[in-house]
């Protein structure tokens, strides 16, 4: 009775805040309220009509105005400035600004052959290493799992899926699993607790690595060290892109080591320490949040038969504010919020479906492709 009652409100509050938000929200979120939530085909008529509407909305037009031929976007003077110190891209704001511009043209529905963006995605590929994996932005001392499932969901976001380099770079992030199903951001968060630089300072012992003062690292040797639940979730976000790698057993292990510390402390200091990051809403979604959690962890097929789920969704119903919606602050950010309602609304619909035992998230869309 207790489930029935649940499902019934969810889908009451999916209904009402859905009709609310679709009367008043940009053509991007209207799209994904008709194609994720209320499962129009992309050749429905409005659906066409949605889309033509995001391509003429004018923060996207801008960003492919501004993107310039060698896949790169122009930086303020201050953050040229900066990056002209180091050792250049893809170090710097070079590749951090080309990153967040293609979260947001990917978000307004743009396609790889448009503009430059193919030559943006060219530029990231450009940058492989041998071993796979795409160097920086903030270092080029080690890789980082986090930036390198950000760069991969870009990647197979514009169509790359099956690009024998991003399959690389693919089974360059699987290699990096740690047995207890999750990742961390090497050297800074298991190298550095060693007793002999536990006390020193980040920079400092940054400064270690680049003089080659370290011992040679070998990831193994530092398992007992748990792994940090926002690096894992910034990589099975990123892979988790490619709906069929849902049911890749190794992505699963590390969705359960997300969904198995939910509302728990990170054990690292480096990125997102507090537990109260998990209950804050946050756009956009590569900000670790219970939100972007949810959405991904829905998006692969955990819905209500996992009972682990049952109080992340009670918590997200309990953050809707009293005018129907989900808010980023008390202060207004019209934009952030009405993504955050629509990923917050796209949760609770499949939540729902999977009470109803129907298909949802990648499963759903699966069938759906095949007709």
């Amino acid at each position: 009775m207790r489930g029935h009652r649940l499902q019934k409100d969810i889908e009451r509050i999916v209904e009402e805040t859905t009709g609310k938000l679709f009367q008043i929200s940009i053509p991007a979120i209207r799209y994904y309220i008709l194609t994720d939530i209320m499962g129009r085909a992309e050749d429905d008529a409005i659906v066409v009509k949605t889309r033509r509407e995001c391509a003429q909305y004018r923060p996207r037009v801008r960003l492919l105005e501004t993107l310039r031929p060698d896949g790169t976007w122009p930086l303020s003077r201050q953050r040229r400035l900066a990056e002209e110190k180091g050792p250049g891209p893809p170090i710097g704001w070079t590749y951090t600004t080309m990153l967040r511009n293609l979260y947001d043209l990917g978000e307004y529905q743009t396609a790889a052959a448009e503009g430059y963006v193919q030559a943006c995605l060219e530029k990231i590929l450009s940058w492989q290493t041998e071993d796979g994996y795409i160097p920086g932005p903030t270092t080029n001392l080690f890789a980082l799992p986090h930036y390198n499932g950000y760069a991969i969901r870009m990647l197979m976001k514009f169509g790359m899926v099956g690009d024998p380099r991003v399959r690389r770079l693919f089974s360059w992030l699987l290699s990096l699993q740690r047995p207890d199903g999750g990742w961390v951001i090497p050297y800074i968060e298991d190298m550095k607790y060693l007793p002999q630089y536990k006390q020193m300072r980040t920079p400092d012992f940054m400064n270690l690595i680049a003089d080659g003062s370290v011992p040679k690292y070998a990831p193994r040797d530092y398992y007992q060290t748990p792994s940090c639940v926002w690096t894992t979730l910034m990589v099975i976000r990123g892979l988790t892109h490619d709906i069929r790698s849902s049911r890749n057993r190794q992505v699963l292990r590390g969705a359960d080591y997300v969904l198995d510390h939910f509302f728990k402390k990170n054990h690292h200091a480096t990125m997102l320490r507090s537990e109260a990051n998990w209950t804050k809403l946050k756009y956009p979604t590569y900000l670790g949040s219970g939100l972007c959690a949810l959405d991904i962890l829905t998006h692969i097929g955990y819905g209500a038969d996992d009972s682990r789920m049952e109080r992340p969704i009670k918590w997200l119903l309990s953050a809707r504010s009293t005018d129907g919606f989900w808010s980023q602050s008390d202060r207004p950010h019209p934009e952030k919020d009405q993504w955050i309602t629509e990923i917050a609304l796209s949760i609770l619909n499949r939540y729902a479906q999977s009470m109803r035992g129907e298909p949802f998230g990648a499963e759903a869309i699966l069938r759906r492709s095949r007709g």
